[in-house]
C-alpha cells in the first residue's frame, strides 16, 4: 500500500479482474498480493502485543561468501573506481547488513520515482528516504559494466554493476522529501554539490567501512535480534537519539517499558547526524555509564547504528522505525520534534510539532511497528521528578532546559544541575567540551567585490591576535593562488573553491582554532554547506553590505571595469548574480561604517556568544 493510495492492496487485484486484463497481468497481481499478505498479516492483531513482521522475517545480506572474497577483491582492483562519499559510505554498510531491508541496493529510478510520490519502493514496500548514489557526468561508468566502489581512503569495499543511470531533480527531491528548497537545511545545502546522475545495480560486498572504536557495540541486525532474544522478552521497545539522554530521556524509557512490558534497546545514531551535535565518542561513553548504573541490564541492549541522517523530519521518524523493526523492534519511541533539522533562513521549523507522530501512527500496521508518542517532559521541584507537560496542571512550578541552554552552560563551564542529567553523565559531558573562549569558531565574511571583506578580515585577524586568541585567516584571493590554483570563475569551479574554503575552516574550528574567511562567496547553498560542515553554533555568517556603484568605485584594480568591457566572465555583481544571506548572523554597512566600528561589532557579537575571554573583552572596553 502505497502512503498515498489508503485502499487495500486487494483492490488492486479486482481492478485487473473488473477490467479484465491478459492473463499475464493477473499472475503479476497474484504474486504482489501474496508477498503483501505474508508482510501485513502478522501485524493484522494488536501491534502492543504482537512482535513486529521483519523480527521473524528475511534480512537483506549482500556480503559474498568467504571463499569468494580474494578473487573478487582482485578482480576489484582493475575496475574503474568510485569514491563514496561518507553517506555513500554509511548507507553501503546497511545496504549491506540488512538494516534498509527489503532494499537491496541504491535506489533504481522506479523505486526512486515511488519513495518521492509515495513513500514506497517499487514493490509497494513503504520506505520513506530516497537511497541513492549520485555521481557527476565525467565518472567512469557505462551500462552493464563492473565499477569498484571505495571508500574516502581509497579502500575497496564492493564491486557493482551498473544496470540504471538516471538523472535526478535537486528541487523535486527537495520539496517532495524535506519539504523545503531552503539551503539553510543541512541537507539542501549538501545536495547541491552531488552529481547529476543516480546509478542503481546489483552490489556485492567483500568489506563493510572500517570502525576502530566502540566495536563491541557495533551490532548488525542479526546479532541484535539475537541479544533481544536471549532476553526472553516479546514485546521490544526502540529508542532513537542522537544527544546525550537527561533525566527527563530517562523517564520516558521508563514510562514506555511499563506501557509494554518490554525489553528495551537503546540505538544510538553514530553516523553523520546534526551539523554540531556532540560527537559520539562522548555520547556513546554517556550511553554506556547510564545503561550500566541506572537501566536495568537484564531488559537492556545497546547497540550502535551507523547511520547518515538525513533530518528529514516526519518522513526521517518513520523511516528510523522501519530500521528499528528490522533490528527486531515491536514499539519504537518518537518525540514531538523528531529528526528536526532546527529552523529555516527565516527562524522558523522546518517541520510542525507532533507531524512526526501522526505520521508514524498513520503506518503503524504498515511498518509492524507501535510507535510510543511523548509530549515534552519538565521537572517538578517540589516532587523531584519529571512528568508530561500535557499532564501538569497550570498551578504546578515547572523547570525545563532547551539543549542550548545547557550548551550555554557547557560553552561558560558552568555546571549541569543534576535535576537535568545524572552527575556522572554531566562529568563526561564537562571534560569533553571546551569552554566558549577556548572552542573554535568561523567568521564568514560574505558580500560583493571591494566591499570591505578583506580590510575588515584583517583588523578583525590582528585584535583577535592582540587579545590573545589563535587565528587564521582565509582570504578568497590568497586561496586561489595555492589551495584553489587554476580553478576558473564558472558557477561550479566557484562552489568548488569555497567548500575547499569550508573544508579548511571547519578542520581548525574543530580542534579550537579560531577562522576568519573573507570571500565573495555568491551563492547562498554553497554559503551554508559551508556553515553545515563548521557546524551552526560554530559558524558566524557576516554580510558585508555595501553598494555595487561604491564598490566600483573602490575598485582600483579595474576588475569591475574590465568585467562591464566583457573581458572578464561571469563576474559578481556584472554578468554573474550575488545572493545575499537571508538570516545572516550580522549584517555590516561599510559603506556608512568604519572598518573599527564594523569590528567592534563583531567581537561584541563573540563576546555575547562566549567566544572570546569575558576579562580580555572588559579591559578592552575600559581603555
Amino acid at each position: 500500500m502505497s502512503a498515498k493510495t489508503e485502499a487495500p492492496v486487494l483492490s488492486s487485484w479486482l481492478d485487473f479482474q473488473w477490467v479484465g486484463k491478459e492473463v499475464g497481468l493477473w499472475f503479476n497481481a497474484l504474486a504482489i498480493i501474496g508477498q503483501r499478505i505474508a508482510e501485513i498479516s502478522p501485524s493484522m492483531s494488536d501491534n502492543s502485543s504482537t512482535p513486529a513482521t521483519a523480527a521473524r522475517g528475511k534480512l537483506v545480506d549482500l556480503y559474498i561468501a568467504a571463499e569468494e572474497k580474494e578473487e573478487l577483491e582482485q578482480y576489484a582492483t582493475n575496475l574503474p573506481r568510485i569514491r563514496l562519499t561518507a553517506r555513500n559510505a554509511a548507507d553501503l554498510e546497511l545496504l549491506a547488513n540488512g538494516s534498509f531491508s527489503p532494499l537491496d541496493r541504491y535506489m533504481g529510478r522506479d523505486d526512486y520515482l515511488r519513495v518521492l510520490e509515495e513513500m514506497c519502493l517499487g514493490n509497494g514496500s513503504l520506505f520513506p528516504i530516497p537511497i541513492t548514489l549520485s555521481v557527476g557526468r565525467d565518472a567512469p561508468i557505462k551500462l552493464d559494466a563492473d565499477v569498484a566502489l571505495v571508500d574516502d581512503h581509497n579502500d575497496l569495499l564492493a564491486v557493482m554493476r551498473i544496470e540504471e543511470i538516471y538523472e535526478w531533480n535537486l528541487n523535486t527531491e527537495s520539496e517532495l522529501i524535506y519539504g523545503t528548497t531552503d539551503p539553510r537545511h543541512c541537507m539542501i545545502s549538501e545536495m547541491n554539490s552531488w552529481g547529476s546522475l543516480n546509478l542503481s545495480g546489483t552490489i556485492r560486498i567483500f568489506q563493510s567501512p572500517r570502525h576502530r572504536d566502540f566495536c563491541a557495540l557495533r551490532l548488525s541486525p542479526r546479532e541484535v535480534r539475537k541479544r533481544l532474544a536471549a532476553l526472553g522478552q516479546e514485546n521490544v521497545v526502540a529508542f532513537q537519539t542522537r544527544n546525550p539522554l537527561h533525566r527527563g530521556h530517562q523517564e520516558m524509557i521508563r514510562r514506555a517499558l511499563n506501557q509494554v512490558d518490554g525489553t528495551l534497546l537503546i540505538h544510538p545514531v553514530v553516523g553523520l547526524t546534526k551539523p554540531g551535535d556532540i560527537d559520539h565518542y562522548t555520547r556513546t561513553r554517556s550511553y554506556k555509564l547510564l545503561v550500566e548504573k541506572y537501566l536495568d541490564p537484564d531488559r537492556t541492549v545497546l547497540a550502535l547504528l551507523p547511520l547518515a541522517m538525513r533530518m528529514a523530519g516526519p518522513r526521517e521518524a518513520l523511516w528510523h522505525a522501519i530500521i528499528r523493526r528490522n533490528y527486531g523492534a515491536t514499539h519504537f519511541i518518537v518525540g514531538r520534534n523528531h529528526a528536526s533539522p532546527g529552523n529555516d533562513s527565516r527562524g522558523k521549523p522546518f517541520y510542525e510539532a507532533s507531524a512526526a507522530q501522526r505520521l508514524l501512527a498513520k503506518y503503524r500496521e504498515e511498518t509492524g511497528v507501535c510507535p510510543l508518542p511523548f509530549s515534552e517532559f519538565v521537572y517538578l521541584p517540589e516532587e523531584d521528578r519529571y512528568e508530561e507537560i500535557s499532564r501538569v496542571s497550570g498551578s504546578q512550578e515547572t523547570q525545563a532546559m532547551s539543549g542550548t541552554e545547557l550548551r550555554d552552560l557547557l560553552n561558560r563551564g558552568k555546571p549541569i544541575p543534576e535535576w537535568i542529567i545524572q552527575p556522572e553523565i554531566g562529568k563526561i559531558l564537562s571534560e569533553a567540551h571546551l569552554p566558549g573562549a577556548q572552542q573554535g569558531f568561523c567568521v564568514w565574511l560574505t558580500g560583493l567585490s571591494c566591499s570591505g571583506k578583506s580590510t575588515t578580515a584583517e583588523v578583525l585577524t590582528t585584535r583577535l591576535l592582540e587579545d590573545g586568541r589563535r587565528v587564521t585567516l582565509l582570504d578568497g584571493d590568497v586561496v586561489r593562488t595555492h589551495l584553489s590554483k587554476g580553478l576558473g570563475f564558472s558557477a561550479e569551479d566557484r562552489d568548488t573553491n569555497i567548500r575547499r574554503i569550508g573544508f579548511v575552516a571547519a578542520e581548525i574550528v574543530k580542534h579550537g582554532g579560531a577562522v576568519i574567511c573573507a570571500a565573495v562567496s555568491p551563492f547562498r547553498a554553497s554559503r551554508n554547506e559551508c556553515r553545515s560542515m563548521v557546524g551552526d553554533e560554530h559558524f558566524i555568517e557576516v554580510f558585508v553590505d555595501c553598494p555595487l556603484e561604491i564598490c566600483e568605485q573602490r575598485d582600483k584594480k579595474g576588475m569591475y571595469a574590465l568585467a562591464r568591457q566583457g573581458n572578464i566572465k561571469d563576474f559578481t555583481g556584472i554578468a554573474s548574480p550575488y545572493e545575499p544571506p537571508v538570516n545572516a548572523e550580522l549584517t555590516l554597512d561599510t559603506a556608512n561604517s568604519s572598518v573599527i566600528e564594523n569590528v567592534d561589532r563583531i567581537t561584541s557579537y563573540l563576546n555575547d556568544r562566549g567566544f572570546l575571554p569575558a576579562e580580555v573583552f572588559e579591559s578592552r572596553e575600559i581603555h
